[in-house]
């Protein structure tokens, strides 16, 4: 399927070149530091209809739930794969990335420096979020991603997993449901990706 794109803000040749200086840094990081991919996700009662998986001739029909409810998972995929770290929340606003700041402090205690290679959400740059990143001194890095860059952001394909095995044409009648099954896919797919990469590489130190 074709996908619209935006027009560019920035010429092809200034992108990659940003893109290249951020994956130079956080690929090569010192020892004590760390670094991941991090973005947003919206769930959905009333579930996105797409391609699935149907009998020939028959025709999937998915039931949906009427008034739309929404939550969101904040998350952030180590910049090898190894290691997946999210929340959940009621609003995608500057409070809950700030709590999620907190989760993932909380993953890597030891760490000297937690780098984010993220978008230009607004959430990420509100001055509320400034006054909290302050708070912690100089332990989180943000680097900002091109406009419109999701290629460059690898997290982004993770959503789309979850999207195709659990969101997309979902039969849940609450979104309580819903994101039991959002977490325990994530689950899954953190204890699969730690038990693929030897744990040393998923801590500073």
């Amino acid at each position: 399927m074709a996908r619209p794109l935006p027009r560019p803000e920035w010429s092809k040749a200034r992108k990659t070149r940003h893109v290249r200086k951020i994956m130079r840094l956080v690929e090569n990081l010192p020892k004590g530091e760390v670094a991941y991919y991090q973005d947003e996700m919206d769930a959905h009662l009333n579930p996105k209809i797409g391609r699935d998986w149907m009998l020939p001739g028959k025709q999937k029909g998915v039931v949906t739930p009427g008034k739309n409810k929404k939550r969101y998972v904040y998350g952030a995929l180590a910049i090898d794969g190894s290691d997946l770290v999210w929340t959940t929340s009621l609003r995608k606003n500057s409070d809950g990335f700030i709590a999620f700041l907190a989760r993932l402090r909380a993953a890597n205690p030891k760490a000297r420096r937690i780098h984010l290679v993220l978008d230009n959400y607004i959430i990420h740059k509100s001055k509320k979020t400034q006054r909290a990143l302050a708070k912690y001194g100089d332990v989180f890095e943000l680097h900002f991603l091109p406009p419109y860059s999701p290629d460059h952001n690898k997290i982004e394909r993770l959503w789309r997993d979850l999207h195709a095995n659990v969101t997309r044409n979902h039969r849940c009648r609450t979104i309580s449901s819903l994101m039991d099954r959002v977490r325990y896919w994530l689950r899954r797919e953190r204890d699969r990706r730690r038990a693929r990469i030897p744990a040393q590489r998923r801590r500073a130190a």
